[in-house]
């Protein structure tokens, strides 16, 4: 049971006899006239018991769009309910108009709309909806949750897709497409041509040259369906924020503009989310569906405030990587996490796989290192120039052990991983 502002403007009136009248006989008097009043109120008041609930699907969006969640809510009572209906939604499902006026009569139903915008990746839920049914008076209503289970998957933004066409016109000149032709390890054969001035004599074809009795030389293009594995840290060091968003959401991102890229460029991608336990994996996906799995698949994935066994991590990547590949780790570099946990395995990672270490860096730390202004911020100064320098460090120890190491603030880091990529795939590194 509940009461409305009504019946706290009928309490209040009591004190009018109170005062022509005193004495405790009006004052009981009036207080049964009000409890009367308030009881015959909730017994003429339809019962929110006889409402039942039905849920329509809500779509899957991606974060920083709305979409509408609609319910019908069907009176099998035999009287009209008329008060309020609260649709409740997590916090971070951003419902808005979730309060509804309702006048419901016997052997009806309505069909309301809530419209949601949700302020974070994943699953958000939603909870019990909330019926207050008042009388005719409008000074009481019967209060009832309504068991109504619903579900909305929020993938990650890509934000990084504008990115997507300057990468993609950098492949197509680096594919050959621009009549841009290279040669070196990791490079497969394109087609034969005749020998100009200022090309490699190792390019030769003597074979072809004899046939043709003239010099003939052979032209490269950086090999196709190589193998990209994209492995998510999704352990502790993930959760710190920077700005508005975690890192593991920034690290998201980058996955999945490397993904287009290099799906785009005909490399096979996998994604693993890992720390102690394997999150997400996607294997065995086509070019037309990569995309589409691998934002289902991070959606509802969380960083753990576990520490990540990296050893479990290059074993799993080393059972199922068995032919040479791009591995590409997304973890931040925390110098104790890195210096403990991932130093002392990368190297079997490496002998059998080319390795890059990707890491979102945290703009704030950089700008706290110019701090001068007072005591606070000098002390502030010195303690982001000492995480600059392990920083650092921790990048040069990766690198002398033959790992690319790509650190950059959330906006840099997907175009900064992408350049890599195809600097490496030009070079016929991968």
């Amino acid at each position: 049971m509940t009461i409305s502002g009504r019946a706290v403007v009928l309490a209040a009136l009591g004190l009018v006899p109170a005062v022509i009248w005193p004495g405790w006989g009006s004052v009981l008097a009036w207080a049964g006239v009000f409890v009367a009043v308030v009881l015959a109120d909730l017994l003429l008041a339809g019962s929110p018991r006889a409402l039942k609930v039905h849920r329509e699907p809500v779509p899957t969006i991606r974060l920083g769009t709305s979409t509408p969640s609609p319910f019908v809510v069907s009176n099998h009572g035999r009287r009209t309910v008329r008060g309020s209906l609260r649709d409740a939604w997590q916090p971070s499902a951003g419902a808005v108009g979730e309060r509804h006026p309702v006048k419901l009569p016997a052997g009806q139903s309505r069909r309301l709309v809530t419209t949601l915008t949700p302020t974070r990746r994943g699953d958000r839920r939603a909870g019990d909806l909330t019926v207050r049914s008042f009388g005719p008076l409008g000074v009481a209503a019967r209060q009832y949750s309504l068991t109504a289970p619903g579900a909305l998957r929020v993938l990650p933004p890509f934000t990084s897709r504008k990115h997507l066409p300057s990468k993609l016109a950098q492949l197509r000149e680096l594919d050959g497409k621009a009549a841009l032709r290279v040669r070196g390890q990791g490079t497969e054969f394109d087609s034969l041509r005749e020998y100009v001035g200022g090309d490699d004599v190792r390019s030769i074809d003597w074979r072809a040259t004899a046939r043709r009795g003239a010099v003939v030389v052979r032209t490269w293009r950086p090999e196709r369906d190589r193998r990209v594995l994209i492995v998510l840290d999704t352990s502790r060091t993930s959760a710190a924020r920077v700005g508005d968003q975690p890192r593991l959401d920034a690290a998201m991102d980058s996955a999945l503009l490397l993904a287009a890229l290099a799906s785009r460029a005909g490399d096979r991608v996998d994604l693993l989310a890992m720390d102690r336990r394997v999150r997400a994996r996607v294997e065995g996906a086509g070019r037309g569906d990569l995309l589409p799995r691998l934002v289902t698949a991070m959606a509802p994935v969380e960083a753990d405030l576990v520490e990540a066994d990296w050893a479990a991590i290059v074993s799993t990547v080393l059972s199922r990587m068995s032919q040479r590949a791009l591995v590409v780790l997304l973890t931040p570099l925390e110098g104790a996490a890195i210096e403990e946990g991932l130093m002392p395995v990368i190297g079997r990672l490496c002998a059998r796989h080319r390795v890059v270490v990707a890491s979102v860096a945290d703009p704030q730390v950089a700008a706290m290192a110019e701090g001068r202004g007072d005591a606070y911020a000098v002390y502030g100064a010195a303690a982001a120039g000492r995480a600059a320098l392990d920083r650092a460090a921790t990048t040069a120890e990766l690198r002398r052990m033959g790992v690319d190491v790509v650190d950059a603030s959330p906006e840099d880091l997907p175009p900064q991983l992408a350049d890599r990529y195809l600097a490496l795939k030009a070079a016929g590194l991968l």
